[in-house]
């Protein structure tokens, strides 16, 4: 594999666009349009080379839009898309898409839905197939209390490849009360014989303000206990980091905080782990 470093994990979005429900005005950092020049000289100055792109609204025009995006930009590696896996034309849909070569994956929103089971419903299962047949990734945007949904999930379908997304979202302001729920989500997940990975993205944003290196150590330290660095992978989460640090910030810290592994080690989460996963 090249040495090259990769985000696995940001978005672009453009808020004319109308369909972002929890992107409001009131967000004042993030209410605006982000693509890929205002990334540019972030991801360059820490030597990123490329990223794959995670869609923010549950629509099948805004993968479209992500799309297109690829066209005119060569950092981006690949994108994760969004599709109705419930509905009657999903399999139509994927198949569509998938011809796009950068379509990587797709998400559906699950930290949002009302249902914290929905990821069981079995009418999903003709969508899940059709990831599968297209070798599509499954990214799985959940809180702790998805964890034994998703293990009902991964054992459904054990050829999805399926990732974690922001180390499952630990409530990491809440501090030492929210913690055993979280840890205990994550051992589960990293031992299922199915290989799960996980993305080391996020943290910040689960954290209080004024958060350190200290304060992410015990969550990255679980992560790497659990998954190790093969199936760990860097994501920066721009720019949703905004709300609670920098790019320099996270990308500063999440070195720091790998700096004991080997330099092969450092090199899978930082980018060999993210090109294998998606294909890129």
């Amino acid at each position: 594999m090249n040495a090259e470093r990769i985000d696995a994990h940001q978005h672009f979005w453009d808020p004319s666009r109308g369909d972002y429900g929890w992107l409001t005005p009131e967000l004042q950092t993030l209410y605006r349009v982000f693509g890929p020049a205002d990334l540019k000289p972030l991801r360059e100055a820490v030597q990123v080379a490329r990223t794959v792109v995670v869609q923010a609204a549950p629509t099948i025009d805004e993968t479209r839009y992500l799309l297109d995006l690829t066209r005119d930009d060569g950092s981006i590696a690949g994108i994760v898309g969004w599709v109705p896996l419930d509905a009657p034309n999903s399999v139509e849909l994927i198949d569509e898409l998938a011809r796009e070569l950068k379509l990587k994956g797709v998400r559906p929103m699950l930290q949002d839905l009302p249902d914290n089971r929905w990821i069981e419903n079995p009418a999903l299962a003709p969508a899940i197939h059709a990831l599968i047949k297209h070798d599509l990734v499954f990214d799985a945007l959940i809180f702790s209390r998805h964890v034994p949904s998703l293990k009902v999930f991964a054992a459904r379908f054990p050829e999805l490849r399926i990732v974690v997304d922001h180390g499952a979202k630990p409530q990491i302001r809440d501090g030492h009360a929210a913690w055993q729920s979280w840890a205990d989500g994550i051992a589960e997940l990293a031992a299922l014989p199915q290989r799960l990975v996980c993305k080391l993205s996020g943290l910040p944003t689960e954290a209080a303000p004024g958060w350190s290196v200290a304060t992410l150590k015990p969550y990255v330290d679980h992560l790497l206990d659990c998954f190790g660095p093969e199936r760990l992978m860097w994501g920066s989460d721009w720019p949703v980091l905004n709300l609670n640090g920098g790019y320099a910030q996270w990308f500063g810290a999440a070195r720091q905080l790998t700096a004991h592994l080997d330099a092969s080690a450092q090199q899978a989460i930082f980018g060999d782990n993210a090109s294998e996963f998606y294909r890129l």
